[in-house]
């Protein structure tokens, strides 16, 4: 290599080393003090930098936002790969990955919320162009392995071959089904607490109703409480190695 050559990739390298510097900073502080609280001042301090070399990295607050929320997005490949490449029947696979994104959920909960939160229009609307690029580039690779399932479930015929919807239209029903089911189990007071129903497992019971109404085989009697425990529990020792009470995430604190 060049001395040109090295020197470029090493001012790469450092450039790369600072901006995962700052993005750890700032997740640092949104886990510490909440995401509504996070100051460019503050990550540049957290960090060890100055707010001039912070913005030169990120042009704006929101364009740190998105690329945090880029890089969170990227570590959930590894599971969700998991989940693809486990020998399990394709109906089953479905329900992996959705124990994939519970898994993500219950051990990094702050990511969900801060991806909410960037898919807002205040924040998204105000990234730069490039940075939403970058962000939807980093998406692909999860809708690609999931849409793998529905096109080899047609392949072996377990997906009615007359279904009009493409793979990416019926994998987009369970993951509307998982985001709503976040939304409404992770924010306060939207359900009752009170109630003995555990919204993930009711999550569940959706998703074989909706993979049913499909016609992807092998059908489900989703009546049947204890065959839809045997299958939670099959799929998440398989796949993740652990039971269902170590995935489902639990329920935000109660509100005052």
């Amino acid at each position: 290599m060049s001395t040109v050559s090295t020197v470029i990739a090493r001012r790469q390298r450092d450039v790369a080393m600072r901006e995962q510097a700052m993005l750890d900073a700032a997740q640092s502080l949104i886990q510490r003090d909440g995401l509504l609280s996070l100051q460019m001042a503050r990550v540049a301090e957290e960090s060890g930098y100055a707010i001039g070399t912070l913005y030169k990295h990120f042009a704006s607050k929101e364009d740190l936002l998105v690329t945090l929320a880029t890089r969170n997005c990227l570590d959930r490949v590894e599971l969700f790969e998991r989940a693809v490449a486990w020998d399990g029947g394709t109906r089953e696979k479905m329900l992996a990955v959705v124990l994939a994104d519970l898994l993500i959920m219950r051990e990094q909960p702050e990511h969900f919320r801060l991806a909410q939160f960037v898919w807002t229009e205040v924040v998204w609307g105000a990234a730069s162009p490039g940075c939403r690029r970058r962000a939807l580039a980093a998406g692909r690779p999860l809708s690609r392995l999931i849409e793998t399932i529905a096109v080899d479930a047609r392949a072996r015929g377990d997906l009615p071959a007359g279904t009009r919807l493409s793979p990416a239209a019926v994998t987009m029903g369970p993951w509307l089904m998982t985001m709503g089911m976040h939304t409404l189990a992770q924010r306060q007071g939207l359900l009752d607490p009170d109630t003995a129903l555990d919204p993930y497992r009711v999550l569940i019971q959706q998703l074989q109703y909706l993979l049913n109404g499909y016609g992807w085989q092998p059908l489900f009697d989703v009546a049947d409480d204890a065959a839809l425990d045997t299958l939670i529990g099959h799929v998440s020792r398989a796949v993740f190695g652990t039971d269902w009470s170590s995935i489902a995430p639990p329920p935000p604190p109660h509100l005052p």
